[in-house]
């Protein structure tokens, strides 16, 4: 596939990388190399984490993965006007092949693809794993599992992204032609689940073994195993029908999920909804696990560069103004209906979305409705002021709440309607949105169709601006009908009516002091927002109020005015103007790429 190769020294600095342009023979590495760095726990760890290394950085989850090729569903979007070449030509679907965010993505996932095949190849040789202590093979099974699962997350994230790929399944050198075809997903989907069954077999528990939230233990490499048999199990865009069309023997794969999931349930010990919902996102930027370990996996940012680091907080998250102390954020914007899909007791909400802003002066602003923000990352919950763009943000991978609600949707498809394990779950979920307001929490549906219906819009509310949105409703097979029943309730948003009629066209406010260690929850209620009646809370859902009425001194943001046609359907800012089912639910492979490997295809309409 691609002709370069990782020697031995380059790995054991941990996290040096060969330049991606480079497509070199080489000789095979030398035993002596091998002897060297896996011939101690020590060299053969450096070798692990330099895995991990290949997850972070700006073509990692630092950004690209992260941030950019993930945009485009009913939560949020990217930012700005389209242009096929940069990341707007992602968020709505028409990027051109030539858009050079898709190069160094792909090729950095087949980097770490490399570095585990060669940490899967020579750790089960080497003489500690063979000949050492019981201790030292026991650390060793543990870093060969955590390699068979780095890869694993590779392999998915590529095919996610880009469907069909080159499966590469062992290092580069002993391979006699790495210009690669394309493989099935489906012939990947079976190793790699494999592969993660094999994984949780040699990896402790996290208590077993004191691992850190960037570290893969045994329950998260099961919740990744439950996730890739849904995806396995579910729709994709296929090569030759160049259609969507569920994956064969899918009840084989609900099945694998219901378990995988059960079994992180069963040992809740170890990681179980934390209350506050706010802590699971502080503490990424604050470099600790939270408060109950609900982060199974997230992605560890550090160093302040483009390789190793994260502009989590700097490109996305909440708008602080260049003038301010922090400066950054607001490359990503909420799709304004996704606001009103919360209850408005629901505490997510405030978490999810910012409706405003940090201006010069370092107050808050109430925000137009067409520059609302995703609120889980935000420069200013770091300690890092100026112009700083790397801000050690870590990117989760994966949470507790996830393995709840693809346990519930697994068991709801097996056992063709939930049981009552099934309720519990989904209901448990619900209970932490719903904490003191638990009488608005609605009734649980029992049927199959309509429990699914409620597992969709519980995903959205739950993981919104975690870049999970866009895959779930691709595997679904929803993408397109969310996209036209969101255009409608843009309209009806746009127009004051249907759901919408009665909201207020503008809101009236004044600045208010920001202050970044209030809750989320309080800086919306802070704001200094002007209403009439006795609930304030009450000024996003009531009409607006008589001008004649509002003080001198308030400033108006626009609300439902904030959205215009040209938001809905134009070619530079068009809802998701560029979509076309059956054929843009995948990206197209960087032309060069293509062209480097005379094996490759650009299929799917590309």
């Amino acid at each position: 596939m691609m002709k370069k190769y990782i020697i031995f020294s380059l790995i054991m600095v941990g996290l040096t990388v060969t330049s991606c342009q480079d497509y070199l023979e080489v000789e095979s590495l030398s035993k002596t190399s091998q002897d060297v760095q896996f011939g101690d726990v020590s060299n053969a760890t450096s070798a692990v984490v330099a895995i991990y290394g290949e997850l972070i950085g700006d073509n990692g989850y630092g950004n690209r993965l992260s941030v950019i090729l993930p945009q485009g569903a009913d939560d949020f979007e990217t930012s700005g006007d389209y242009n096929c070449n940069d990341r707007r030509g992602i968020s709505m679907y028409e990027a051109c092949s030539s858009n050079p965010e898709l190069n160094n993505p792909f090729k950095q996932l087949y980097s770490g693809i490399e570095r585990a095949n060669l940490c899967i190849k020579y750790i089960p040789s080497s003489p500690v794993y063979q000949n050492g202590s019981q201790s030292d093979a026991d650390m060793m099974d543990r870093l060969l599992g955590e390699a068979l699962a780095l890869r694993a997350q590779f392999y998915y994230e590529l095919i996610r992204n880009w469907g069909d790929v080159p499966f590469q399944d062992k290092p580069s050198s002993d391979y006699e032609n790495l210009f690669l075809e394309k493989t099935d997903r489906d012939i990947i989907y079976e190793q790699i689940i494999a592969d993660l069954e094999e994984a949780a077999t040699y990896v402790p528990w996290r208590t077993e073994a004191n691992i850190p939230p960037t570290r893969l233990s045994k329950g998260a490499i099961k919740g990744l195993r439950a996730r890739i048999a849904l995806a396995r199990a579910g729709y994709s865009l296929r090569r030759d029908s160049q259609q969507m069309e569920q994956g064969a023997n899918p009840q084989e794969y609900y099945a694998i999920a219901r378990q995988e999931c059960l079994e992180i349930m069963q040992n809740s010990g170890n990681h179980s909804l934390n209350p506050d919902y706010e802590d699971i996102f502080r503490s990424l930027h604050e470099g600790r696990a939270d408060n109950t370990n609900e982060i199974m996996f997230e992605v560890g940012a550090f160093g302040g560069n483009s390789k190793t680091d994260s502009k989590l907080g700097y490109y996305n998250g909440l708008r602080h103004d260049r003038a301010s102390q922090w400066n950054g954020g607001a490359g990503v914007n909420a799709i304004p209906v996704y606001f009103y899909e919360f209850n408005r007791v629901d505490l997510r909400r405030d978490v999810t979305i910012n409706i405003f802003q940090v201006n010069a002066k370092e107050m808050t602003v109430v925000a137009a409705s067409n520059r609302w923000t995703d609120g889980k990352f935000r420069k200013s919950w770091t300690d890092i002021t100026g112009p700083s763009q790397n801000l050690a943000v870590n990117w989760p991978i994966l949470r507790y709440a996830d393995v709840l609600l693809m346990f519930a949707e697994a068991d709801n498809e097996v056992n063709n309607g939930p049981t009552s394990q099934a309720i519990d779950a989904l209901q448990q979920v619900r209970a932490r949105a719903f904490m003191g307001n638990e009488d608005q929490i609605e009734p649980i549906p029992t049927g199959k169709q309509a429990f699914f219906d409620a597992i969709v819009q519980e995903r959205y509310l739950e993981f919104g601006g975690e870049s999970i949105r866009k895959y779930d409703l691709i595997r679904w097979n929803l993408l397109n009908d969310k996209f036209i029943e969101t255009r409608q309730k843009l309209t009806d948003f746009m127009e004051g009516t249907g759901q919408y009629a009665g909201y207020p066209e503008v809101i009236y406010y004044q600045e208010a002091t920001y202050d970044p260690s209030l809750s989320a929850q309080q800086v919306v209620e802070n704001l200094d927002i002007f209403f009439t009646g006795n609930d304030s809370s009450a000024v996003f859902y009531n009409a607006t109020p008589d001008p004649s009425q509002v003080p001198a001194g308030y400033t108006q943001a626009q609300w439902l005015d904030g959205i215009t046609p040209e938001y809905i359907d134009s070619e530079r800012k068009g809802f998701m103007q560029y979509f076309e089912p059956n054929r843009k639910e995948l990206l197209p492979i960087y032309d060069d790429i293509i062209n480097t490997n005379y094996n490759l295809t650009q299929d799917y309409g590309y």
